[in-house]
């Protein structure tokens, strides 16, 4: 890239860095005030990727790139930043396979600077984007999307076609939950979005049932190790616990498997988690957890799903300001502030309204089954802003099993056989869930040719 003298007169200067997960690459942006000036290049034995700013600050805030890298990469193993020469950095990428890079620059919009972006891809994912992908860099700059801007872009293009079908489904009030909600004579709003995730532009022969899939996030892990009973019993190992024998029951379901977001001590970060439950394609998300409380004498079970406007109680608030204290995030993943209005009202109202719509109802059915093995801290079905339930097109719901900072109930979460009590009951909400609403099984999305 060649600069201007004056563009040149002062280094540029980073402003932040992002490392997300797409389902086919691993993108690094490098947010600056100015056009960054950068060489690419790769170097093998061991594969890396290499990028030199020229004329660039080396700051905190690049220091803090590799800090983002997820464990579960499947790409990037680590990134080494360092003063190659006086006047160059150099970023290396580590890598963990052979990959295709692919950088552009996005000029300034809206709330974002100047953006260097750079894209790892599997060489067949790379194979596969370059016939769709436009070549002349303004272009490319149309290409900056988010996680679910294949989402976002199949809502717009069919909201004409839906518009007079679709039923505007309003949330529960943060104050009540009804037990029972209104029943759409039209596909339940969650079918609809799946749809959109799922696009189908194949003319339908038969329908065959579809395998349902169930995310299963045990709380917590790795340096996040939760909360810590008095017999120093850990949140992060009662959840995982918890959550294989779940997976042990759903797997045993013949149209029903289950994915782990972890299946060992590690940490992942909330956005992480929901990306794991999409890149699964997802038909719910079951979040566990087992929290402590201010109050030692709180004990019983919980049932969460998502607000957007608040809580429905003091406990409610108080666990989802500590559960997203752990990492920040914007919602679901979605820079919504970059979108037009359109797009947004289509997002929030079409997608993540109907979602939890449906969350609530998949809560009530395991929370009726939790209060026949324990005490209900709540008899209700409550709602909070927790991060990790904030995947807009898949009802999602976060069940506190018990409170560890109760000794007693710490005591039964200790136990294997309770530790399968507390599985079952979710297991026999979940399928109770699908056993009453077969449209949300989503079995007419899968086809055979």
């Amino acid at each position: 890239m060649l600069l201007s003298q004056s563009a040149m007169a002062a280094d540029a200067t980073v402003q932040s860095v992002r490392v997300g997960l797409t389902p086919d690459y691993t993108r690094i942006t490098l947010e600056s005030d100015r056009p960054l000036e950068y060489e690419l290049s790769m170097l093998d034995n061991p594969h890396r990727v290499v990028i030199d700013l020229n004329n660039t600050k080396l700051n905190p805030v690049l220091h803090t790139l590799p800090q983002k890298v997820d464990a579960i990469d499947p790409f990037v193993q680590n990134i080494r930043i360092g003063q190659f020469t006086p006047h160059v950095i150099r970023l290396v990428f580590d890598l963990k396979a052979h990959v295709v890079p692919r950088t552009f620059v996005v000029p300034p919009k809206e709330n974002f600077a100047y953006r260097l972006i750079l894209d790892i891809y599997h060489p067949h994912k790379a194979a596969k984007t370059e016939l769709n992908t436009p070549t002349h860099p303004a272009a490319k700059a149309k290409f900056e999307t988010d996680v679910l801007d294949e989402l976002v872009a199949s809502l717009i293009q069919d909201s004409s076609k839906q518009e007079s079908n679709l039923i505007r489904v309003v949330p529960p009030s943060p104050q009540k939950i009804q037990p029972h909600p209104v029943k759409q004579t039209e596909q339940p709003g969650s079918f609809q979005a799946a749809q959109y995730r799922k696009p189908n532009s194949t003319p339908q022969k038969s329908m065959i049932p579809r395998i349902i899939v169930v995310a299963i996030d045990p709380g917590h892990g790795g340096k996040d190790p939760g909360a810590i009973g008095k017999q120093g019993t850990y949140e992060k190992d009662v959840t995982l616990a918890i959550a294989r024998k779940l997976k042990e029951k759903i797997d045993k379901e013949p149209s029903m498997r289950a994915v782990l977001t972890r299946d060992g001590d590690h940490y992942i970060s909330l956005p992480q988690r929901r990306i794991i439950a999409r890149r699964a394609n997802a038909d719910l998300f079951v979040s566990i957890h087992a929290d402590a409380n201010p109050k030692s004498h709180a004990h019983g079970s919980s049932v969460f799903t998502l607000s957007e406007h608040g809580a429905t109680s003091t406990t409610a608030s108080w666990l989802a300001d500590k559960e997203n204290s752990v990492d920040g995030d914007l919602m679901g993943g979605i820079d919504i502030t970059s979108k037009s209005k359109d797009i947004k009202e289509l997002l929030l109202d079409l997608s993540l309204n109907a979602a939890i719509n449906d969350s609530v109802k998949l809560a009530e059915y395991v929370l009726k089954q939790l209060g026949s093995i324990n005490h209900l801290h709540k008899r209700n079905v409550e709602q909070a802003g927790f991060a990790v339930l904030k995947s807009p097109d898949i009802p999602s719901i976060l069940v506190e099993t018990a409170f560890l900072s109760n000794p007693k109930e710490e005591v039964k979460l200790r136990s294997g056989d309770y530790q399968n009590k507390m599985a079952d009951a979710m297991f026999l909400g979940i399928k109770k869930y699908f056993s009453d609403n077969p449209a949300l099984a989503r079995a007419a999305v899968a086809q055979t040719k």
